[in-house]
């Protein structure tokens, strides 16, 4: 059995889902991003707090779907080294990471640990290869995050990377909250963003249902209008 670590803590598990396509390559945007994944491991390992709550998974897609990295806690988390190709299977790695976080908290549950509400937090640099508005992948992807941000499930946030298609990315996402797009060459920035967004969650009173302000993500990214 998968042992949970610092089980007396709420944990806070997190997604971290990556387009390694092709195109990743471009601008040495993949290298920016595994740099970036290094930053955001060193900036939670900072608060000890949250270091003991915040598990961590990766899931990639390119022309393939891959768990690269499944969930552990931040101190386990080793940073993988990711390369780029392919194409963009973005339809099937959010269902699949709408599944590891499901199976993520069944175990919390047998475990008897407290969770705050899972995040997926998607980046990606172009539109799904596999899916497109209207047919019927589209459509399931859609409606799961919707049902499952609705239901409290789980909080879902993509990040665009130009040349992203930032329309089909707000179709994606729940009405109260919009994609991101990130300026260019600012995935430190928004890797600290992130991990300091976690830390807020991480130290929040989970028994009083505390809501938690993230912070703007003013000077790394843009967010569109709805």
């Amino acid at each position: 059995m998968i042992e949970i670590a610092n089980p007396e803590h709420p944990h806070c598990a997190t997604i971290l889902l990556l387009d390694v396509s092709g195109s990743m390559t471009d601008n040495k945007k993949i290298g920016q991003l595994n740099e970036g994944l290094r930053v955001f491991k060193e900036e939670v390992l900072k608060d000890e707090l949250a270091s003991r709550r915040i598990d961590i998974a990766v899931v990639t897609f390119g022309n393939n779907v891959q768990l690269v990295h499944p969930f552990s806690s931040i101190q386990y988390f080793e940073p993988p080294v990711l390369e780029a190709n392919g194409e963009t299977k973005m339809g099937h790695a959010i269902l699949e990471a709408i599944d590891i976080i499901e199976q993520r908290k069944k175990l919390y549950r047998e475990q008897g640990v407290d969770h705050f509400r899972p995040w997926i937090f998607m980046i990606t640099d172009g539109e799904p290869t596999d899916m497109k508005p209207g047919d019927e992948l589209w459509a399931t992807v859609v409606n799961r995050l919707h049902e499952n941000e609705a239901n409290n499930r789980l909080m879902f946030f993509a990040v665009g990377v130009e040349p992203a298609n930032m329309n089909m990315l707000t179709q994606l996402m729940p009405s109260t909250r919009a994609p991101m797009k990130l300026r260019s060459g600012n995935f430190r920035e928004m890797f600290q963003w992130l991990s300091n967004s976690q830390e807020k969650i991480a130290k929040a009173d989970l028994q009083m249902g505390e809501m938690v302000k993230l912070d703007s993500p003013v000077g790394w990214a843009d967010v569109p209008a709805r």
